[in-house]
């Protein structure tokens, strides 16, 4: 069966990895030249990779690593020391460590926790320990009950001032959604949590041994292909088109350099775009469809990266770092996390502004700027001399994963459409990941196992026909350039 996707992330690429080991044949869409999506990077005219954020990999990322592990790559995520590392702003160039034990979760996870005394006094972690108890013993359906409240009103509840949340949870907030305690969700800090202390190596975190569209996203591709699917990049999708029987007819591909347009024909279509794209393709039939109203309340966040390289080591910490600072989120320095980007003698920092909203339209010299005053408290034997910046780049997505506010979740779709032969697949819709390149995996993973199973039951009943075409039924194929 055909199956065409219109999207090039982890998700799409996912969706036709899994259908292609299902016996199916994706052709994979994607409107840029590169593959990746919210992980594509490319290349400077000195070479340098130029990334579109600090991608951590996680121990409680089961379907990332497997998907790794069947591609026989998972060799290359480089395991960072497990720990948790934070900056502290009244401390200058100081950090604290949540050194994670080898012992079985969660104890080593809440050992972690007590031995730190730089960030929580005893009544804090009293107190915060109790809180979680119901996400631990009710799980999940705990946490996403808590989808109503922020995660600074869920602190309140449990008697956990702005004091700890300042201290702690505005930094992890930011890294896992690139919003603040009193915006995000509190089911998102407390799955996060949950996750880490159901598992040993939960929260250790890895990094890729270089950049994502060569080192992650070219490897499926390959296996796509070699398994008779198709990749093609340049193909930006210009229409969805409905038959007469409310089905998709096909999809049409925008034509490049005055070329005409192209018509893609498959027995089920996909949109592994994000939320905010496949808004603008619904067809006009589906607009009074509650299914498709319900994407109205899910928007996605702007978030800005920043890459700046130095003349010199500014540090030699080998980690994602928690800046705990008003502008930045996390950074890192590239230069001793990644293996591609290495150099003993030159730092190398990525950092993510969030929130980034009062930010997403100022000037790149603007945001450079306030991010090397942001530096300068970290690294004040460094900043703002006798160090000098080599070059910087800022990368902006004004609409990245979605916003996760209070009510959210009731609103992720599920993988099925009231449409018989539209897919949705997405780190947006629904699964326990929320957006993250885990939840992209394994919205990718679900959609091919829903198409599957659709074609399953529609050879059932209606002889040969594969959902909503006769298996003998002409197609066309797309000309647009394989990657």
């Amino acid at each position: 069966m055909r199956v065409a996707i219109a999207g090039g992330g982890l998700a799409g690429l996912s969706c036709a990895k899994y259908l292609v080991d299902l016996g199916h044949q994706p052709i994979l869409l994607e409107r840029s030249e590169i593959l990746g999506g919210l992980v594509a990077a490319w290349k400077d005219k000195d070479g340098d990779w130029i990334e579109t954020g600090l991608h951590n990999f996680f121990g409680a990322y089961p379907n990332m690593l497997q998907l790794m592990a069947e591609l026989n790559i998972l060799d290359r995520l480089q395991w960072k020391r497990h720990a948790l590392i934070f900056n502290q702003p009244e401390k200058p160039g100081v950090l604290s460590w949540f050194d994670v034990p080898n012992i079985p979760a969660p104890f080593n996870i809440i050992t972690s926790i007590l031995r730190n005394n730089d960030m929580l006094t005893w009544n804090q972690k009293v107190r915060f320990a109790i809180g979680l108890i119901p996400a631990i013993v009710r799980g999940d359906k705990y946490v996403v009950s808590m989808d109503k409240y922020t995660f600074t009103e869920w602190l309140a509840m449990h008697g956990i001032g702005e004091d700890i949340s300042t201290d702690v949870f505005i930094a992890v907030c930011k890294s896992l959604k690139f919003i603040d305690p009193d915006v995000i969700s509190a089911t998102i800090p407390l799955r996060a949590l949950n996750k880490f202390l159901q598992q040993k190596d939960g929260s250790r975190i890895a990094y890729l041994d270089g950049a994502p569209p060569e080192r992650l996203c070219q490897p499926i591709a390959d296996y796509v292909i070699d398994r008779g699917g198709e990749v093609h990049t340049g193909a930006s999708l210009k229409q969805i088109v409905v038959g007469a029987d409310g089905n998709v007819e096909k999809l049409i591909i925008r034509g490049l350099d005055d070329a005409p347009d192209q018509e893609i024909f498959a027995d089920a279509y996909v949109s592994a775009m994000s939320v905010d794209a496949i808004k603008n393709y619904l067809p006009i039939a589906w607009a009074t469809m509650p299914y498709f109203q319900q994407l109205d309340q899910l928007e996605g966040v702007p978030v800005i990266s920043v890459q700046i390289w130095f003349d010199r080591k500014l540090t030699n910490i080998d980690h994602t770092l928690f800046s705990r600072s008003p502008l930045l989120s996390v950074y890192s320095d590239m230069s001793n996390s990644c293996k591609e980007y290495a150099d003993p003698d030159k730092s190398m920092l990525e950092l993510v502004v969030a929130p980034a909203a009062e930010w997403i339209d100022r000037s790149n010299a603007e945001i450079i700027e306030a991010t090397l005053n942001e530096l300068a408290k970290l690294f004040p034997n460094h900043l703002p001399t006798p160090a000098k910046v080599l070059k910087s780049y800022v990368v902006k997505t004004p609409r990245s994963i979605y916003t996760a506010i209070p009510g959210r979740e009731q609103f992720r779709p599920s993988q099925t459409t009231p449409i018989a032969n539209f897919f949705l697949s997405g780190s947006y819709t629904s699964q326990p990941f929320f957006g993250s390149m885990e939840g992209a995996v394994l919205s990718g993973k679900l959609t091919a196992q829903e198409i599957h199973k659709a074609n399953q039951n529609a050879s059932q009943s209606s002889g040969n026909k594969v959902l909503g075409r006769t298996s003998n039924q002409n197609q066309s194929n797309s000309s647009v350039v394989t990657a």
